[in-house]
């Protein structure tokens, strides 16, 4: 069966539990990897310092549940627990999900008591349920289309009380045309869909929902270009 007999969601979970799994895990660690997948390395580690700085603002961090839809290998998770949050995180794959907590208990186990470590699950973002002051969602959205971005943006906003981070790839002329070359997404083992998307029309899903810009950025390298956006409530 081929991918356009599929849709996105089993797509991007075959994918994260084969050769994407293996592929991401070595990018998302500090072991040796290729020159692009270095600069995929690095542009994602500024995406995660940048929110983990805006975090870093709250005064009352121990006090702030944090849902982390998509959260690969607890990149962000880990530093937000030992930060002092407390971190719900979910990855559509298993064995994502399964490393995360693999390296949440080797990175915190000496740190955290048991109830203060983050907890992880492999599940959907459509999926996910329960109340948080804060939800991330970091360059999730590159799996899939406007239309199934948007719904997932309602049922995130849903799940959050009082911010919203997210991040994705932009849709411009320059970056569509790296795109387009196959600059942008190289490697052959690369077997998702690529979305990129336009800042108007997530900024308007997020509007849509109740929500209203508090700051954004953009971090890129090499091969890895993504903007960030954080949202408030609007009648905040």
């Amino acid at each position: 069966m081929t991918n356009s007999t599929l849709d996105d969601k089993t797509i991007v979970r075959d994918y994260f539990n084969a050769t994407g799994f293996d592929r991401w895990q070595r990018i998302y660690g500090d072991g040796e990897v290729n020159k692009v997948q270095a600069n995929i390395r690095t542009g994602h580690q500024k995406t995660i310092d940048n929110v983990l700085e805006w975090f870093s603002e709250d005064e009352n961090i121990s006090e702030i549940t944090v849902c982390d839809a998509g959260c690969g290998v607890g990149s962000l998770s880990i530093p937000l627990a030992k930060m002092g949050a407390k971190v719900y995180a979910s990855d559509i794959s298993d064995k994502m999900a399964g490393e995360a907590d693999v390296r949440a208990k080797a990175a915190l186990a000496d740190e955290l008591s048991a109830d203060k470590m983050p907890e992880f699950e492999a599940k959907d973002l459509e999926a996910i349920e329960g109340n948080y002051h804060t939800v991330v969602c970091l360059d999730v959205l590159i799996h899939y289309p406007q239309e199934k971005a948007d719904a997932m943006i309602k049922h995130l906003s849903s799940l959050a009380s009082d911010r919203i981070m997210i991040s994705f790839a932009p849709k411009t002329c320059f970056y569509a045309t790296l795109k387009k070359v196959g600059d942008f997404f190289p490697g052959p083992s690369k077997a998702t869909r690529a979305y990129l998307h336009r800042e108007s029309d997530v900024v308007k899903a997020l509007e849509e929902n109740g929500w209203a810009i508090k700051r954004r950025a953009l971090n890129k390298a090499p091969f890895y270009f993504s903007r960030l956006l954080e949202a408030t409530r609007a009648d905040s």
